[in-house]
Formats: C-alpha cells, structure tokens, sequence
C-alpha cells in the first residue's frame, strides 16, 4: 500500500506522536463545545414551551418531546444539506488547513449563541443550533478523514478507538456542564450569563490552538470543483458509495448505530425524567453513563482489533445492543438495572461503530475518502432525523412509552446481527474463535506487516500443534486458505468450517492423481491472488523442532510468481496442543493464558525459491529472531531463583559433604543476609567484577547466590592453577576484591593480588537483627518488590552476569563472558530436556569454575524444582558414592574419567536412586557407557558443550526422562538444545554442508557468549554472524543428532592427510585397558610434534602397560587403521601420569610441552 502524504512529519505517525495527541484533544473539544452548548440550549427552550400557560400535563410532555426532536432536527439537518460541501472542503484543501478554520469558527458560533440566549427568542436558539451543525458537518469529514495521514494503517482501529472514547469522555463531560451551566444560569439562561460565555469561548478558544497541532497534510485532490449544486453533488456522491457494495454496506451499518445511538439519547431523557422521576441535571448522569459504555467498546473494538480492521465483532456488537435495549425494556423503576443497560448499550455500540468506520477509512481511494465520508454523514444524517421524526410520532402519534421504545430498538437491532452475520461468517467465527482463544493464549504477532495486503503468496510455516492453522488463520486480516489433510477437515461441524474457509485438503492417500488435484487447487489459488498456507514438513513435529521440508511447495510454486512468507510458530512446544509429553490434548497447561509468538518474515521472491532448504533457512531464521525476543521478556537467574527458593520452602535444594543441608527458605535467607552485608560493609561500590574462589560446597553456592543478588559479575577463579595463572585472571578481570574461606586458603594456599575477603568473618557480623530482617525479605516481601529493591528490575538479558575463564590447555586462558539471557538458556533447555521434578537431586562435584558447574550444577538447582548436593573432590569416589546414597542423587554429571573411577568404587547400593548420568567434557567410551550398563543398569549419556556456549549445546535424553526414543543415539553427543542450531561448514571455503557431511560445528542461538573479555579479535574470529566456531570437527545426520570427529586442534596434517588424534587415543585406549586394575585415569594420550619429513609426528603418551608397543601397533592395523595413524614404535613415551585439568579434561598444553621436550629440537 502507498504511504500517505503526510509530507515531512510521515516519521511520527503514531498513537504518541504531538500530531495525534493534538487530534484527540480537538476531537475531545469539540464534542464539550457541542454538547455543553446543545444541553444548554435545549433545557432553556423545554422551560419556554412548558411555561406557556393553559397547557394541560400530556400537552407539556408532547411539547417536551417535540423540543428534543427539533433540536436534534437543527443539528443534523446541516448533515444532509452540506454533504457535498463537507466532501469538498475535506477533498479540495488540506484538512489540518480546513479543520484550525472551522475551529476559528466555532468560536464565533459562540458569540450569536450566547446572543440568543440574552435575547430569548427560540427561533435565533434554534437558527444557531443549525449554524452549530453545519459547523459540526463541515468539521466531521475533515476530522474523520484525517486519521489515516496520521496514523500507520494497523493503527487505523485503535485510534478509530482512542478517538472513539475521548469523543465519548467528552459527551460526559460537555452533558453534564451544559446541565450543570443551565442550572447555574437560571431556566432563562440569563443569571451569570457570563458563565456561559467563558465555559463556551474558552473551549472553543483551546479548540483552535490544539488544531494547530495537527501535522500539514497535502490535498487529496486539490483539483475537484465546487459542487454549485448540492443535490447533484450528494447524488454523485451517493453514487460513488454505491458502486462499491462493501463500502455500501458499511456506510449503512454506521447509519443505523448512529440513528439508534440519537433514539436511545432521546429517549433517556424521557425515561429519566418520567419512569425514574428524576430533574433534568440527573438525565445528563444517564448520559454519561451511555458513554461511557461507548468508550469501553471502542477501546475493546481498537484493542481486540490487533493492528489490522476486524469486521468480526460487528455482530457482537450488535447482539450486545439488542441485548441491552430489551433488559432496558424490561428494568421498569430500578435505576442501576437501567444504568447497566446504558453501559451495555454504549459497550455494544463502540464493538458496532470502531470497526466499520475504521473499514470506511481504510478501504476508500485516498483522493475521494472525503467524497464518501460526506456520503455517509448524509446517510447517517437521514437516518438521526428520520429518528427525530419518529421519536415523536411514537410517544405523541402511537403512545409508546419509553420502555416500549427501547422494546422496538432491540427488537429492530436483531435482524441486522443476523444478516451482517450472513454477510461475513467467516469474520464473525473467526473473531469469536479468537476471543475465546485470547483466554487461552497471549499470541504476540512479529512482522504482521509482511503479509501482502493484496496479492498473492505463499506462507510457509513450521507445525508444532493442532492449533497452528488456527492461530495464524486469525492472526491475518486477509483470509489464508489453509492447505490440511483431508482426513482431518471432513465430516460434521469440522466438515462446513472447512467448506466455509475454503481450506484445501489434501488427499495424499488416494493416490498420485488426488494429490495432484490438491496441488492444482493451491496453484489455482495463488495464481488469483489469494493467499495459502502450507505446513512444510508435512506433519505436526512428535519433537518440537523443525523437521525437514517436503517439496510439496515447490510443485505448488511451479507456474506462478507468488512469493514466500516464511512463518514460525514459537513457544507453543509444550501446550496442550502439542505432542510434548508422547500426547497430544490430556496434559495440564503450563501456563495461562498460553504465550505464543507468530512471526513473519519478508516475502522471499519466486525466483529465489531454489529449493526447500532456502525456504527452511528463512524460517531457521525466524526462530533466532523469535529466541533472541523471547529472552528480553524472561526473569533473570537471580529472579528465578527467589521465586524456586519461595516454592521450596521447606523441601532441600542444598547440601554438601561437609553436612550441611539447606531448604529453599534457609538458603534464601543466607543468600539475602550474605547480599545486604556485601553491599552494605564489604563491596566496593564501583566494583562490579566479584572473583570467588571456593569449591562447590553450600557456602559457595550461598556466595555465588548472594553476589547475583548484588547485581555484580561473578568471577569463579581456577584455584587448580598456578597463582601466576590465577593472578593473570584477576588482571584481566579487573577483579580487586575475591570472596574466599579461611579454610579453603589453609588446605591450598594462594598469593593474589587481591583483596580477600573471608566467609568466616561475614557470618560472625551477620546478627540476629540481620538475619530476621532477610527472613522477613525472604518470606513476606512481594516478589516484584523485593526484586526491584534489590535492583535486579533493571538488569537486561544481554547483560553480563558472569565471566568463565576457558582452562588455557591450548594456551593463556580466555575470559568468556557470558549474560543473564546465556544462562537462562541453558536453564530452560536443561529443564525442557529432562524434565526436572522436586525429587530430583543434582550431584555436584564439578567446581563452580567450570562453566557446566557454574551453571548446571549451580544455577539450575538454584532455578528450577531440582536440588544440587556438592563435593569439592570429584575423584573422591567413595564420598561421592556416600552423597548420592544418602541425599538420593537421581542425575550425576561428570567426566568419563571421575565416571570410571565411581564404576570401579561405587557400589550398586549406593548409586540405587540414579536414573540419569550425562559424560561429558571428553569422547565416552563405548566399552565403558556398557560397562555402567552392566552394573548399574544405566548408560551413561553423552552430551556436548563449551565455555563459550553456557556451557550446554546438545546432550542425549534417555526414555525414561524424555518419555520417548528418539532423542538419543549411541556414538553421537545428541541433539542441539531447542533454542540453538546447529550446522557443519567446510573449514576452507565457509559453504554450510548437507547431512551427513564431515566439517567445522558451529552453533547458532541464545546460549553463544557475549565474547572474550578484552580479546576483541579473538572474539570476531569465534563468532561470525551469531554463529559460534566451536573448533570441533563434526557431522549431523538428518535426524539433528551430532556426531564429534574430533577437534580441529587434535588433527596432524600428516603427508597431506588429516590424521585425528582422538581416534587414534580412543582405540589404543581399548588395547590397553587393564580390567584387573583399580586405576581409573586415563591410561594415554596422543599429541604431535613438528617433523621436517612429514610436517608432523604422532606422539603417544601412556602409563606403564601390560601390552608391548608391537603388539598395540598390531592391534590398530586389525582395526583398518591406515599406516598414517599408526604412531611408529620410537614414538611410544611411557609417563608416570597424564596431565589433567582440574575438570578432568587433558591438559592439551602440559602434554604438548612433554612431547616436545622429549623430541622437540
């Protein structure tokens, strides 16, 4: 659609902008002005005409009624006479120019009003309510006309319903002061008549000054001519709105609420004055309570609009107003049952009005909106005088009284809500579908503009849940023929809603000709410019993700131009709709209302639709758009971890070997005590990076907890390290103060250059004050209250919440910097994944250094229904074994190598309560994965992350946490996380790889650091367009499950081949695994070394073995191992130990300085 001249202010065209915030007041004063000089007027010639003398009782009461229809006659008489002229000064001249001069005008209306009031004379009251209407006739065009050059088109219905409720304020207010004025200038109007005079000039006098507001807007057609002869020209009018029966139709609609608005307003006095007994300062209450109905409908019909014009609540509207005229009828004396019809009425008739003026706007040719405005003012106008005339006819002709009247308004109402219903069943089902689903779901709409107004397309989206057609059906203005399966859309109610909608059904079972005949009918569809959805993968997803594309698309796409709209459904993974859960429907709902995100991307042009996977891409796409969004609206760690602390009152969510045991209330308490003696005492004010060096233990959960609750960024230091190392860290970190123990520091002590501050001597100077004060804050204080006081309200997710420095095996250790939004990530796809349950228990012996300690172990215990009991030592089998017994550990994490070391000491018994273990860190061994089998009766699950991805990026789920089969799969590290992706890309050229294919991993999504501290090179050089380089050689198959080849630091390019080191490790390994033996560390390693023959050398590092050299290179050749890969004999270097990381990983760098120290030149 062609953007409208709205010259150089096009840049704030929005419901905030000064443009339009000084439409409204206008708007706003113009309708006080209107009212508070009519409700002044007509109240003055009622005294006048009953004052007359000799009048019997029903000859005032008929005199009364004939006073408001020649009122209401002489304001909209203008209406009709001057339609064409409204239409020409809207049309012809700038309608900010038009609207400040019949503002200037109004006030001058003002000055012969007040004058006729000083005279006395009806005939000049009534001669100047007339000037007053054409005054209010020329305006509305001009004023109505404006609304779609200030605002954007999806904000057309809502400010239709701003406009539509400050109007309706207004009518309140200008009914009451005209009341309110009448009563204060006597029944003559002539006691403190200047009263009048500033209440009416100065509004009229705003008025002109709140126009001025108003942005210059360009002529709609400069060049149209006067219309000399009016009648001609309301005929050409007439016509023009005529020739299009939509718009015909429409104008109607408006004619008839404003016609059954003037009855009911007519009425209301009546009724008041005769049935309630009520004095005519009481009728203006009546009133106001009828706008304010009108102005809660309008505000409903501008929201439940959703940015675009929604017809569907037009026969809602008109029901509830059928509705609220007969429970009026039948209210009798009962003054708050006839305040609640009013309301009813008012609500009915905003839901009636907004949407079809807003159509009006909407849909007419700019250059002669103003042209069918004026029409449809004069149609509207007929119709209020026609009232006029009938109002009395009833009460004086036919001796209706005013109940009646409302009897034969409602009645009249209901045919025009079932023919409008005729008219539209789709709008009308689908605006009742969607506000029944708004109970049920809170849908947020991304990109809604990029569906074409006109023309046709394509949209292609992913399916998550029967109710995927649905929402995105009613999340468009235009109808969308949905492409289903026919088995699903026949029969019964289902069967007409499908024929209704014109959905296309797909009969793939009927063979090749059935389905070609569905795939013809979408073509046909498009070519005549419809719009059509189709779910590319052919099939709701049993995963939550997006599964592959079926061509389906393209054979519809072949012989038209349409474009795509890529769609992604987001969040709706886990509804009842959904398969989560291995059902679909009988599952309690997570949340209420349901949020769902629908996001549409930019139309992809047909020549660019190559094939399916360009088309998946775009919709990938829409995903990280939707995730990245969706992680703004999320509470941060911290918040999160009041909130579980809260829930888990009284159950544990921490223990550790030391004896200690903490429930939710207690550790929030310590968190919350430890918090305010930090910022308080201890913390500087302008330091914000926190080093913490303690082993996993409660007291270091506690300092962790109470540092997030700070606002500071934790700093978890190595303390495997040299202190050179650790005081390299604190450097870069710009850390000047870490929270330590006295305890920890004698058992290994440290030289830093740093403050140390000790959690001994905090908890000495916690007092008893101190700590019921954190109870009362733990227990009491809301949860939005105590997290703004402690000002984690501000916190944004991308915000940095803690820096992990990487183990430095490959060289000086990184700084990876990650935010609230990284962790939370995890947090969520960890919980999505294995379905975490209060009775879980998370056992914790890797340090808090460690990002999966950091934040799995750590933060999500801390975070969500599980609990975490730690160990400082997670070579300390039989401790460990002690734990999980006794605290019931369900899910152990941890390196192959503490796992072999607690097969080899752990007792059945004591790992009884285990269901789920997770390797990582390193290649799980085959041979060992079934050796835990065997005895324990669970295979170890391998997972897959680094650092720099929060840690977690993919892992296996065995069945008995996901409920299902499909997300693990043995030799792989499983599936990546839900909220990333995943993607192999040839190291040399970039090209992203098809399944299947061996290439650099990289991984996409919310879990990706923020960077490298102070490294900024090195972080472009990680990260590249939001994909991270993990620096492992993988393949994805075409399931999603990840298969790592190896790392592309531990290959050799030997004679021109790339020879993999793990592989090699791996299988030697196996060769000389002594099952007699209690040792559980690794048995060798494999590094290179520089060769001026070959470019490089294969060094293999290994314990004493009970194998000879000959015999293991024998070995590796019966396994088909290439003569490359085969280390030579001389290449062997019996060590006393191989070097480890404190996580258990190989010390990459130790290794690398062994070998070359041993044949490096």
């Amino acid at each position: 659609m062609t953007a409208e001249p709205v010259s150089e202010h096009s840049a704030q065209r929005s419901l905030t902008s000064k443009s339009f915030v000084g439409y409204l007041v206008m708007s706003f004063l113009t309708a006080v002005n209107d009212n508070m000089f009519r409700w002044l007027i007509v109240p003055i010639a009622k005294y006048r005409y009953s004052s007359i003398e000799g009048l019997t009782a029903a000859q005032r009461e008929a005199n009364e009624a004939t006073v408001l229809a020649l009122g209401l006659g002489c304001f909209i008489l203008p209406f009709i006479a001057f339609a064409p002229w409204s239409g020409w000064v809207a049309d012809k001249f700038s309608k900010r120019s038009s609207t400040i001069t019949l503002k200037i005008s109004e006030g001058v209306i003002m000055v012969a009003g007040l004058a006729s009031i000083w005279l006395g004379n009806l005939t000049v009251m009534y001669v100047v309510l007339f000037l007053m209407g054409t005054q209010s006739a020329l305006l509305s065009t001009a004023k109505f006309g404006i609304i779609p050059e200030l605002v954007p088109r999806e904000k057309i219905s809502a400010a239709n319903g701003l406009a539509g409720l400050v109007t309706l304020v207004a009518v309140i207010a200008g009914t009451i002061a005209g009341n309110e004025l009448y009563a204060a200038t006597g029944p003559d109007g002539l006691q403190r008549i200047w009263i009048s005079a500033v209440a009416l000039l100065g509004v009229a006098g705003l008025g002109v000054v709140s126009s001025m507001m108003l942005a210059p807007v360009a002529p709609a057609n400069s060049a149209i001519a006067f219309p000399w002869n009016p009648i001609s020209a309301s005929w050409r009018d007439l016509k023009l709105v005529m020739s299009d029966v939509p718009i015909l139709r429409v104008t109607l609609g408006i004619a008839f609420f404003w016609s059954l608005a003037s009855l009911a307003q007519l009425n209301i006095d009546t009724h008041v004055n005769l049935n309630l007994r009520m004095s005519q300062q009481e009728v203006g209450q009546y009133l106001a309570v009828l706008s304010v109905g009108v102005g809660i409908g309008s505000v409903l019909a501008g929201f439940w609009s959703g940015g675009r014009v929604e017809l569907g609540m037009v026969p809602l509207g008109a029901v509830t107003m059928a509705l609220a005229c007969l429970l009026a009828f039948v209210c009798g004396g009962s003054w708050w049952l006839f305040g609640a019809a009013l309301v009813m009425i008012g609500v009915g008739g905003g839901l009636f009005n907004v949407p079809l003026t807003a159509y009006v706007q909407d849909r007419s040719p700019h250059e002669s909106l103003g042209a069918i405005l004026a029409a449809g003012h004069q149609i509207t106008a007929v119709g209020i005088l026609l009232v006029s005339v009938l109002f009395p006819f009833l009460r004086n002709g036919l001796g209706c009284s005013a109940d009646q009247i409302f009897l034969i308004a409602g009645i009249s109402t209901l045919p025009i809500a079932m023919y409008v219903v005729w008219l539209i069943p789709q709008a009308t089902i689908r605006f009742l579908v969607w506000l029944l689903s708004r109970t049920v779901y809170k849908v947020r709409l991304h990109g809604i503009e990029n569906i074409p107004e006109r023309g046709s397309a394509l949209l292609v989206a992913n399916h998550v849940s029967w109710i995927d057609g649905v929402l995105i059906l009613l999340a468009s203005s235009r109808p969308i023929r949905m492409i289903a399966y026919a088995d699903y859309v026949k029969g019964g109610v289902i069967g007409w809603l499908s024929k209704l909608f014109e959905i296309i059904p797909i009969r793939s079972g009927d063979g090749p000709r059935a389905l070609m005949e569905s795939l013809n009918t979408a073509r046909d569809a498009l070519k005549n410019g419809e719009l059509v959805c189709i779910f590319a993968e052919g099939r709701i997803s049993r995963t939550g993700e997006l599964l592959k594309f079926e061509r389906g698309m393209i054979k519809i796409l072949k012989g038209t131009d349409a474009p795509v709209s890529p769609v992604y459904l987001d969040e709706l993974w886990g509804s009842i709709f959904s398969y989560e859960g291995g059902k679909f429907f009988w599952k309690k709902p997570k949340h209420w209302p349901y949020p769902v995100s629908i996001n549409f991307g930019t139309l992809i042009p047909h020549k660019d639709v190559t094939d399916v996977n360009a088309v998946r891409n775009a919709v990938l796409d829409l995903k990280d758009d939707s995730i990245a969004r969706r992680k703004e609206r999320r509470m941060i760690p911290a918040i999160r971890f009041i909130r579980q602390c809260r829930l888990a009152w009284k159950r544990t969510k921490v223990a550790d070997s030391a004896g200690t045991v903490l429930t939710g209330g207690t550790l929030l308490t310590g968190s919350l005590a430890f918090h305010k003696l930090l910022t308080t005492s201890v913390l500087k004010p302008n330091e914000n990076m926190i080093g913490l060096l303690l082993p996993p233990s409660a007291g270091g959960a506690i300092a962790n907890f109470a540092v997030a609750l700070a606002g500071k960024v934790s700093v978890n230091l190595n303390y495997t390290l040299t202190d050179d190392v650790v005081n390299y860290c604190i450097k870069e970190a710009g850390i000047k103060q870490v929270i330590t123990s006295r305890k920890f520091m004698e058992k290994k002590p440290m030289n830093l250059d740093a403050e140390l501050i000790h959690m001994e001597d905090l908890k000495q100077q916690i007092g008893g004050v101190a700590k019921a004060a954190a109870f009362a804050k733990a227990k009491l204080m809301p949860l939005g209250m105590l997290s703004k006081s402690l000002g984690l309200t501000t916190i944004q997710a991308d915000d940095m919440m803690a820096i992990i420095f990487t183990s430095g095996s490959t060289g000086e250790p990184k700084g990876v910097m990650l935010s609230h939004g990284n962790i939370n990530s995890n947090l969520d796809a960890a919980d999505e994944l294995l379905k975490l349950k209060p009775t879980d228990m998370l056992l914790g012996v890797l340090p808090f250094f460690h990002s999966f300690g950091y934040t799995i172990t750590l933060w999500l215990p801390g975070c969500v229904d599980a609990g975490a009991v730690f160990h400082f030592n997670p070579l300390d089998s039989r401790m460990v074994g002690k734990l999980v017994e006794k605290h019931k550990a369900t899910i152990i994490a941890a390196t192959p190598t503490f796992l072999r070391s607690y097969m080899k000491r752990c007792s059945v018994e004591e790992f009884a309560s285990v269901n789920l273990v997770i390797a990582g860190a390193e290649k799980l061994p085959p041979e060992l994965s079934d050796a835990w089998q065997k005895k324990y009766g669970i295979s170890p699950m391998e997972g897959y992350g680094t650092t720099e991805l929060s840690p977690l990026a993919s892992v296996n789920v065995p069945e008995n946490r996901a409920g299902r089969t499909d997300l693990m799969k043995p030799g792989s590290v499983g599936k990546v996380i839900s909220c990333s992706r995943a993607a192999v890309f040839h190291p040399d050229t970039g090209e992203e790889l098809t399944c299947g294919e061996e290439g650099m991993l990289k991984i996409k999504g919310p879990n990706v650091m923020l960077g490298y501290m102070n490294r900024p090179e090195a972080t472009a050089e990680a990260i590249h367009d939001g994909w991270y380089n993990t620096g492992d050689v993988a393949r994805v198959d075409a399931n999603g499950f990840i298969e790592i080849t190896g790392r592309q630091s531990r290959f050799s390019k030997i004679g021109g081949e790339m020879v993999p080191h793990i592989r090699i490790e791996q299988e030697i390994n196996r060769i000389i695994d002594d099952e007699d033996t209690d040792d559980p560390e690794i048995l060798c390693a494999v590094t290179a070394v520089p060769d001026a023959k070959k470019g490089e050398r294969l060094i293999v590092l290994h314990k004493p073995m009970t194998r000879t050299v000959k015999e293991v290179q024998d070995e590796l050749q019966k396994v088909g191992f290439p003569n490359l890969w085969i280390p030579s004999s001389d290449s062997f270097v019996e060590v006393e130990s191989i070097p480890l990381l404190g996580t258990g990983k190989l010390d990459l760098r130790a290794l690398k300085d062994a070998a070359m120290e041993k044949f490096g030149s």
